[in-house]
């Protein structure tokens, strides 16, 4: 935990170089914003008076200085297509992704501990390739192929659940079902293969074994000794899966129609509105940052027992 300190100032400093690119990279995407944004209908004016307000007739670093003290006090701007702050924008699609996530995260943990601990508890069985063929093939699946399979069979031809959200505000339990199991159908091979090999260590671990020959129960080997060992260890792990996360959230939300901060990113980028597009890039990574941060210090942390389990 000595190192904490220097994580979080690396930490930082990763937020900060991510800020950069992110103003240099919206700001000098082709086209004119104001005339993007205005139409082919606007008069020169108009255009020169939307230029001066959002400041694109000004040099680029004074413009990223003024972005950048805003950035640091809160201020993110104020939505080209709304009005509205962007920080408002955010947080109000920020609670249906936040759902789906806690969603996913919910039934893919125990399936990945499930499914590792049985392929590692019989490595080479029928059973372990059968698992690990079928998550690795579903894992293989683009979300939005997926997704579209999923809506065919299931909301199109059964009628079992909707098959989008229909864009509005409201986000029912029947309408998450589908995105949280392409979710969770995307990420789950990759986590269940660290728990696989994590159990396969453990498993045949001198200690357990010995407590195997004093005639411990097994259940007990299993819940007590192999499982914290094998699963500590997928706490790196987890931090890309929620990285990879982030990205299906993008493809997901805008497939199924959920106003959630990856649809919200989408239509930002087709509306070339730049201050949205800016805050939804910087919410991305400081979320990817904040979540490697914390899993290293846990790993860290840990590390100690993991020592004493293994």
């Amino acid at each position: 935990m000595r190192r904490a300190p220097l994580r979080l100032a690396v930490g930082v400093g990763q937020l900060v170089v991510v800020a950069v690119v992110v103003f240099f990279l919206t700001t000098s995407l082709p086209g004119d914003t104001a005339e993007i944004v205005l139409g082919q209908d606007a008069t020169p004016e108009q255009v020169a008076a939307l230029r001066a307000q959002l400041g694109t007739d000004r040099p680029a670093g004074e413009r990223f200085a003024d972005w950048a003290s805003g950035v640091l006090a809160g201020d993110l701007g104020r939505s080209l297509q709304t009005g509205q702050p962007v920080v408002t924008e955010l947080s109000t699609r920020l609670g249906s992704t936040a759902l789906l996530a806690a969603l996913t995260l919910l039934l893919l943990l125990p399936l990945a501990v499930l499914a590792g601990t049985a392929a590692g508890r019989r490595a080479g069985s029928s059973l372990d390739r059968g698992l690990t063929g079928f998550l690795s093939s579903v894992q293989a699946a683009p979300e939005f192929a997926l997704g579209l399979l999923l809506v065919a069979l299931f909301a199109l031809q059964l009628g079992w659940v909707p098959a989008t959200g229909g864009g509005g505000g409201l986000v029912t339990p029947a309408v998450l079902v589908l995105p949280v199991v392409v979710l969770v159908a995307n990420q789950l091979g990759r986590l269940a293969r660290q728990v696989r090999a994590g159990v396969l260590t453990v498993d045949r671990a001198p200690h357990v074994v010995h407590l195997r020959r004093l005639g411990l129960p097994e259940p007990v080997v299993l819940a007590r000794h192999v499982l914290p060992g094998a699963v500590l260890p997928t706490i790196q792990q987890l931090a890309r899966v929620v990285d990879g996360l982030l990205g299906g959230v993008v493809v997901v939300e805008s497939l199924f129609a959920l106003p959630g901060i990856g649809s919200g990113f989408v239509e930002a980028v087709r509306a070339r509105d730049l201050p949205l597009v800016g805050g939804y890039a910087l919410l991305f990574a400081a979320t990817t940052i904040l979540v490697n941060l914390a899993a290293g210090l846990l790993s860290a942390r840990l590390t100690p027992y993991r020592a004493v389990l293994t």
